[in-house]
C-alpha cells in the first residue's frame, strides 16, 4: 500500500513539474509546451485518457481559454446577463478542452520546430512555427502562436494562426452564424456547445 501510495506522490509530482516549468519567454515557452505535448501524446505507456487529461492540464494552465471566451462570443458578452455569461465560460471551456483534444492527436506523430518571434506590442508575441509531420508525403504545417505577456513570468496562448487562418476568429463567426440564427439568444449557444460535449 505504502509503495503505491509513494509511486502515486511521484508521478503527481513529476506531472506537475512538467506542467509549470516551461520558460517566461516567449519563443521558448511555446517550444517546450508544444514539444512536451507531442512527447506525451506519442508516449506508449500512456492511454488515451491519460494523454487526453495531460493536454487538458496543460490548455488550462497555458492557454487564456476566459479570454477566448469571451472574445469569440462577439459583442453579445456586453448586453447579456452575468449568469448567462458565467454558463457560457463554464460551456465554452469544455468545449474548447474537448476540441483541442481531438484536434493534437492529428500531431502526436510530427516534429516541430519554431522559426522566429515578433514582438507586436509591450503584450503581444507573435512566435512563428512549422509543424513537419513524420510522414513525408504530407506537407509542413506553418503556425503562428499569439503570446499574451502582460505578466512577464506568465505568458498565456491567446490565439493560434494556423496557415495564416486565425482559430480564435473562426470559432467567432462560428458562433456568430449560431447566435443570428437564433435571435442572438446565448442561452441556445450554451445548448450547442454543451451538446458538443456530451457527444
Amino acid at each position: 500500500m505504502k509503495k503505491t501510495v509513494t509511486y502515486i506522490v511521484i508521478v503527481f509530482l513529476t506531472f506537475q513539474t512538467t506542467l509549470f516549468a516551461y520558460s517566461s519567454n516567449p519563443r521558448d515557452f511555446i517550444n517546450e509546451l508544444v514539444n512536451d505535448a507531442i512527447s506525451n501524446l506519442s508516449n506508449k505507456n500512456l492511454n488515451n485518457s491519460e494523454k487526453e487529461d495531460f493536454i487538458k492540464q496543460i490548455a488550462l494552465e497555458n492557454v487564456d481559454i476566459s479570454a477566448l471566451g469571451l472574445y469569440t462570443l462577439g459583442e453579445l458578452r456586453k448586453s447579456s446577463k452575468e449568469t448567462d455569461i458565467s454558463k457560457y465560460q463554464t460551456a465554452f471551456e469544455k468545449y474548447f478542452l474537448k476540441s483541442l483534444t481531438s484536434r493534437l492527436t492529428e500531431y502526436s506523430e510530427s516534429k516541430f520546430e519554431v522559426i522566429s518571434e515578433e514582438k507586436k506590442s509591450a503584450t503581444y508575441t507573435i512566435v512563428s512555427s512549422k509543424v513537419l509531420p513524420i510522414d513525408s508525403k504530407s506537407p509542413e504545417i506553418k503556425i503562428d502562436w499569439r503570446v499574451y505577456t502582460k505578466n512577464q513570468d506568465k505568458p498565456l496562448i491567446r490565439d493560434l494562426i494556423v496557415e495564416g487562418l486565425s482559430l480564435a476568429r473562426t470559432q467567432k463567426e462560428e458562433f456568430a452564424s449560431i447566435l443570428s440564427s437564433n435571435n442572438n439568444d446565448i442561452r441556445i449557444l450554451i445548448s450547442k456547445l454543451e451538446e458538443f460535449v456530451n457527444n
